[in-house]
């Protein structure tokens, strides 16, 4: 509670402007914003926490000498951590429920507040825009203006039975939100059947195309909204349609499994670290938590920005801090004292 009352004091401080400068009601700030972050901030760090948990528990019965007292009647190491597993059993499998099921749902509200007060609208910085409708219409766009509705270098192309029998070129396209269709401007089409083809050029034509500009606008936090079969789904379309950025939604989707897992990690590593008495006691302990939890979260941040710049692939980029303070984990585990 401490911990979280200290992020909610920063996120205060941070956004406290934007509140003010867009009106914010203070309702919509507790109810919609807050009531649905902490939940979203307690499950992100719940490894964090049981690990400081673990450390804070473990290392007073140290300080009282119960663990010697323990391991000198007779019971192995390892039987003396299965309550420490049991409960890590628990908090991860609730902790993987609620990524992938449960907060994604939450956590709607809290994206819906922010897109109104405290982030801009959709955006699309992508270029060389290639998109599947369907398996046998295909279009391309040079670049796309979300805010003006407008895309430059416009082309579509239908297939049958792997044979082009249309493709429609335009040196722009505009989305007219009255008509909801598309207003195509210095336009060339061909219509091939077979061995025949008819050519027609124009100036302008209003149309229907079969996709809508919200097609290319997207803010990425929007798959946080997304439970495990949306977003799954929500990558393969992505995938699909060649859009850049897929990084950013498979990071999300790995990091759910991921995190929860971690939980096992930091409770070997804190039981290991608090079991073994040491002067200083709790204090040193729980330092020494803080900082092994800080070194997770620091490995996470850097593994994850190399992921996004293609260099490691995210699925590996997620999981390598796991791997790492896993084999750290070993190592204590066997080096603990027993």
């Amino acid at each position: 509670m401490l911990i979280i009352l200290i992020v909610v004091v920063f996120d205060i401080s941070e956004k406290i402007e934007d509140f003010v400068a867009k009106e914010a009601p203070l309702k919509a700030i507790i109810v919609d914003y807050y009531f649905n972050f902490i939940p979203y901030f307690v499950n992100l760090f719940s490894p964090l926490f049981t690990f400081i948990a673990v450390i804070f528990f473990t290392s007073r019965m140290a300080t009282r000498t119960e663990v010697v007292a323990i391991l000198s009647s007779g019971v192995s190491y390892s039987r003396f951590l299965y309550p420490y597993m049991i409960s890590a059993t628990a908090i991860a499998f609730l902790s993987l429920m609620l990524n992938n099921f449960v907060i994604p749902h939450a956590t709607k509200k809290r994206i819906d507040f922010e897109n109104i007060y405290l982030k801009n609208k959709f955006y699309n910085n992508d270029k060389n825009i290639h998109i599947q409708l369907t398996p046998n219409n295909y279009i391309y766009l040079e670049r796309f203006d979300v805010d003006e509705n407008m895309g430059y270098r416009f082309t579509v192309e239908k297939f049958k039975e792997g044979e082009l029998v249309y493709k429609l070129t335009a040196e722009s396209i505009k989305w007219d939100s009255l008509k909801h269709k598309w207003s195509v401007s210095n336009y060339h089409i061909r219509d091939i059947n077979e061995m025949n083809e008819t050519i027609k050029i124009g100036v302008r034509i209003d149309t229907v195309l079969g996709f809508t500009p919200q097609e290319f606008g997207r803010k990425d936090n929007t798959v946080e909204t997304m439970d495990y079969f949306k977003l799954n789904n929500y990558i393969e379309a992505e995938r699909l349609k060649g859009a850049s950025n897929i990084e950013v939604f498979e990071i999300e989707k790995y990091k759910r499994n991921s995190v929860p897992f971690a939980t096992f990690i930091f409770t070997i590593i804190g039981a290991s670290i608090a079991s073994r008495k040491v002067r200083g006691g709790i204090g040193m302990h729980i330092a020494l938590g803080f900082i092994i939890g800080f070194t997770f979260v620091l490995f996470m941040q850097i593994s994850t920005t190399f992921a996004i710049g293609g260099f490691v692939s995210p699925l590996f980029a997620v999981w390598i801090p796991n791997i790492l303070f896993g084999i750290v984990a070993v190592f204590l585990l066997k080096t603990a004292q027993k």
